[in-house]
C-alpha cells in the first residue's frame, strides 16, 4: 500500500512532544487513509479552529462538549446510513470514530491558549472529550411503560502495533445499535450504547462505573461486548478479579487484582445473569455461540494457576475469567460487580458477549478493507443484535 504524505498543521506539529502513544500512531498511512476515505479527515482541523476561537476556559469547555458530542452523533449517523458516507469506506466501519477522536485529543493536549490553561483544566477538557465522543453522556431512554431498555457497550480497536488496520466489531456494533429499537417476544426494546477505551488507567479511574451506574436501576438488560476468539461467539459465564498484564493501547501493562472501590468486600468472581442457555440454543447467525464456563484459578491452598473447565472452586483466587484477564474480562467484572453491589443480581440480566475475531480476507495483508472483511463485520453486528433480541425475549418485566 502506498503511504500518504501528510503535512501536519501547526497544532499537530506542536503536539508531537506531548502526544500519547495512541496519538503518535495517527500520522501513519493507514489511519490517514481511513480518515480520508470516510470524510473524517476534516474533524480534527475543524475542531482545532473552533478551539482556537475560545477566549475563556468556559468557552473552551463548551466547545469540547459540543464537538465531542457531534463526533459521536456523526459516527452513529454514518454507520446507520444517515447523511453522506463521506467516502468509499463502508458505512459499518468503527475506525473513523477512533482515529478522529485521537486527532481531537491531540489538539487539546497541544493547545496553548492566550488565557493560559493549567494541567488540571486540560485534563478536564480531555475527560469531557473522551466521554462525549464515546456516547457515554448521550444515553437516553424513553419514559413510560411498554418498552424495554437495553444497554450495550463496545471497545476501541486494539493491538494496533500488531496490525494498525484493525477494527473492533464490538465498537462497530455499538455504533450500529445506538438509539435503535428491536422487536422482541416481550415487545419493543430501545438500545443505547457507549464505547470504552482499551486503557488500564481509565478503568482504574472508574470510567465503567461512572458511565453505567446512573442506568443500571433503569434498564432491563445490559451486555458488555468485546472481540474474543476466532470463528465463535462466547457468552462468558464467570468473570475474574485479575489483570493479566497484556499491554493496552498505550503499551502499558498491569498485572494485579482489578482495582475497585471497597476492595475489602471485593469478590474474586462475578457471574453472568444473561439467559445463556436460551442464547446458545437459539439460531442467531452463522457463527456458533458457546456457553463458556472455563476459568483459571489458584485453588485454596495452592500456589500455581489451574484451568477449570466448569468454573471456579470455592474460595479460589482468580487468574482469568472465561473472557481472559484483559480489559474485556475487566469490563464484564466491573459491570456485573456494580450490578451486584446495587442489589440487582437476581433482578437484572447482565453479562458479557465475546464476538468472533474480525478477519480480513486471506492474503490481504496491506489493504485497509476488503469485501470479506466487511461481510464478516456486518454478520457479527447482525448476530449481536439477534443475541440481544433473544436475551430480551427471555427476561422478565418491563420497567415503568
Amino acid at each position: 500500500m502506498t503511504g500518504l504524505t501528510v503535512t501536519p498543521h501547526p497544532a499537530q506539529a506542536a503536539a508531537a512532544p506531548t502526544a500519547t502513544v495512541e496519538e503518535q500512531r495517527l500520522d501513519k498511512a493507514v489511519p490517514q487513509e481511513i480518515l480520508r476515505r470516510s470524510g473524517f479527515d476534516s474533524v480534527a482541523p475543524e475542531f482545532a479552529r473552533e478551539l482556537g476561537s475560545a477566549r475563556t476556559y468556559a468557552q473552551a469547555r463548551r466547545i469540547v462538549v459540543r464537538e465531542g458530542s457531534a463526533l459521536w452523533r456523526r459516527a452513529v449517523d454514518r454507520v446507520q446510513g444517515r447523511g453522506p458516507a463521506g467516502g468509499d469506506l463502508s458505512r459499518d466501519d468503527d475506525r473513523p470514530l477512533y482515529w478522529a477522536r485521537l486527532g481531537m485529543t491531540r489538539e487539546v493536549r497541544a493547545w496553548e491558549p492566550g488565557f493560559g490553561l493549567g494541567d488540571r483544566q486540560r485534563a478536564v477538557l480531555l475527560g469531557e472529550l473522551e466521554r462525549t465522543s464515546r456516547g457515554q453522556t448521550a444515553i437516553r431512554y424513553p419514559s413510560g411503560k411498554g418498552i424495554k431498555r437495553i444497554l450495550v457497550t463496545g471497545f476501541d480497536p486494539f493491538t494496533l502495533d500488531r496490525d494498525i488496520r484493525i477494527s473492533n466489531p464490538s465498537g462497530a456494533t455499538a455504533l450500529a445499535l445506538d438509539g435503535t429499537v428491536i422487536e422482541t417476544a416481550k415487545g419493543p426494546a430501545r438500545v443505547e450504547t457507549a464505547v470504552f477505551p482499551v486503557r488500564w488507567q481509565d478503568f482504574a479511574e472508574g470510567t465503567v462505573e461512572r458511565t453505567l451506574r446512573p442506568y443500571l436501576k433503569r434498564v432491563d438488560l445490559f451486555t458488555t461486548v468485546s472481540q474474543g476468539r476466532v470463528g465463535r461467539f462466547d457468552i462468558e459465564r464467570t468473570n475474574g478479579a485479575w489483570r493479566g498484564g497484556f499491554p493496552d493501547n498505550e503499551n502499558v501493562s498491569r498485572t494485579e487484582t482489578v482495582p475497585v472501590t471497597d476492595p475489602a468486600s471485593q469478590p474474586q468472581w462475578t457471574t453472568t445473569t444473561l439467559p445463556y442457555k436460551a442464547i446458545v440454543a437459539a439460531s442467531t447467525g452463522r457463527f456458533p455461540v458457546y456457553d463458556n464456563t472455563s476459568v483459571t484459578e489458584i485453588p485454596v491452598g495452592g500456589t500455581e494457576p489451574v484451568v477449570r473447565a466448569d468454573g471456579p472452586t470455592q474460595g479460589s483466587t482468580a487468574r482469568a475469567g472465561g473472557g481472559g484477564d484483559y480489559l474485556s474480562n475487566e469490563i464484564a467484572y466491573r459491570a456485573t460487580l456494580l450490578r451486584d453491589r446495587s442489589g440487582l443480581h437476581d433482578e437484572l440480566p447482565g453479562g458479557h458477549v465475546h464476538t468472533p475475531v474480525l478477519q480480513f480476507a486471506t492474503g490481504n495483508t496491506t489493504e485497509v478493507t476488503d469485501p470479506e472483511f466487511v461481510r464478516n463485520r456486518l454478520d457479527i453486528i447482525a448476530q449481536v443484535r439477534s443475541i440481544v433480541t433473544v436475551a430480551v425475549s427471555e427476561t422478565g418485566r418491563t420497567r415503568g
